[in-house]
């Protein structure tokens, strides 16, 4: 789609908008917003007058809302923030402010509404602004970027002030604009924002289906024609009828890791071991990355003498037990592990490449053993306990090879798809930004819109 430019422009003096329509106001939002609006306005109601309650996982990075927590006032005058239908709300806290979270309020209970303190509400000024246009403001990356150069605190407790937000400097365009541009946006951004869920539910068959492929090789083989036989273990169902059933460490040496002491400097000096950790599961966790050869932590041989860590060989295959549970890899080379991971060394007749694959279509039965709350775990008892099934190793070859071949081809599907959604998202901001900006005339393209429904109607 093609879209016009206004006629005239004039220069904004704001690096963030540039030049803007002529005919647009320059101003600062606290002049077409009222920010954070006083609780007084509700304190002639029935202290149990049940109110919507808005916590911030209510609150969509998409602009929707959850409005299914209601409270009595009694319960949030104090200590929550307060807003009312019509009033635009924007997270103020990171990483919620820098994805866009926020939304208008409507459909409140009584029209009122209580949530979070962690949300800036901005209630627009009554022949000024409307809320349709002040939250696709709020969401343009014109508004966010500076935002995010202007947070303050310390790691994931940064957020902006609402002074920022008060006194922020915007160029807005008359109310009939306003109505304009916020129609335009509302409904491109639907046409993107299905496009976008259409990538997604492919990513989710996908995946569904790599998962599919991996489970069925792994326990009933490549060749349809063979006898099976009830496995015993639920996971797997019915197996091969000639394939060995039985605990993992039958096949492989099971070892685990430790930390040596942070007490002893000199354990973290002249560090040269690979040391895998939780800091590395990130690599791993697309369960397309099969082989590790770097670590973000190295450590030295001293401290591996004076604790339970091993160095373990090329080859030895790990899965994340702790926190981020059932993540696994192979070492590309030698290396040692924090006690957060289980490792096999495999024997001769178990390929680790085949191993990897039987512990990545295992997710159902890390979600049956994982324990505790906050932290879960998978513990070695358990570990113990985990049984597979094992063809002959030239069979394992024929597997792996067959597995390498399906996933890589699922896999560029769903890399494709990803990519797909990446510019469907940079679409879609480029196009909030041009349009809250002046960048792109919509008024000509909403009105034929208008005309067309109505004639369709």
């Amino acid at each position: 789609m093609s879209l016009p430019r206004y006629p005239r422009y004039k220069d904004s003096g704001l690096d963030a908008f540039g030049s803007v329509p002529e005919h647009w106001n320059m101003t600062r939002l606290r002049f077409v917003a009222t920010l954070n609006p006083s609780k007084s306005e509700v304190a002639n109601l029935d202290k149990e007058t049940e109110v919507s309650f808005l916590p911030m996982d209510s609150i969509g990075d998409d602009g929707s809302i959850n409005l299914e927590q209601v409270r009595p006032i009694s319960q949030v005058e104090t200590g929550y923030t307060f807003f009312r239908d019509g009033d635009v709300t924007l997270a103020k806290i990171t990483p919620c402010f820098e994805n866009g979270k926020g939304a208008i309020m409507r459909g409140l209970l009584g029209g009122v509404g209580f949530g979070t303190t962690e949300l800036v509400v901005a209630r627009p000024v009554v022949g000024q602004t409307i809320s349709e246009y002040l939250h696709w403001f709020f969401v343009s990356s014109n508004f966010r970027k500076p935002g995010e150069g202007a947070m303050y605190g310390a790691g994931g407790q940064k957020r902006i002030s609402d002074d920022f937000v008060r006194n922020f400097p915007v160029s807005f365009p008359p109310l009939e604009e306003q109505f304009a541009i916020a129609t335009f946006l509302d409904r491109e951004t639907a046409k993107i924002d299905a496009l976008i869920s259409e990538q997604e539910k492919l990513i989710t068959l996908l995946t569904e289906k790599r998962q599919a492929t991996i489970s069925h090789a792994v326990t009933k083989g490549l060749n349809p024609n063979m006898p099976m036989k009830a496995s015993g273990v639920r996971w797997m169902g019915e197996v091969r009828g000639d394939w060995k059933v039985g605990n993992i460490q039958s096949f492989a040496r099971r070892e685990s890791g430790h930390t040596p002491s942070r007490q002893h400097p000199e354990y973290w000096e002249n560090c040269t071991i690979p040391w895998f950790t939780l800091a590395d599961v990130w690599r791993i966790r697309s369960g397309s990355v099969k082989y590790i050869h770097e670590t973000k932590e190295l450590v030295s041989e001293l401290g591996l003498k004076n604790s339970s860590a091993r160095l373990l060989p090329a080859g030895t295959v790990v899965l994340s037990r702790t926190a981020s549970v059932g993540y696994s890899a192979i070492m590309g080379v030698d290396m040692a592990t924090t006690q957060d991971f289980v490792n096999w060394v495999c024997n001769a007749e178990l390929n680790p490449e085949f191993l990897l694959y039987v512990l990545r279509c295992m997710r159902p039965e890390f979600d049956r053993l994982m324990m505790g709350s906050t932290h879960q775990t998978i513990y070695m008892p358990d570990i113990a306990k985990l049984r597979m099934a094992l063809p002959s190793i030239e069979e394992q070859s024929e597997i792996i090879a067959f597995l390498d071949e399906k996933t890589a081809a699922l896999d560029a599907l769903s890399e494709a798809a990803i990519r797909g959604i990446s510019l469907l998202k940079e679409r879609r901001s480029a196009l909030i930004s041009a349009a809250v900006t002046g960048k792109i005339d919509v008024r000509d393209v909403v009105q034929q819109e208008q005309l067309t429904t109505q004639k369709a109607a």
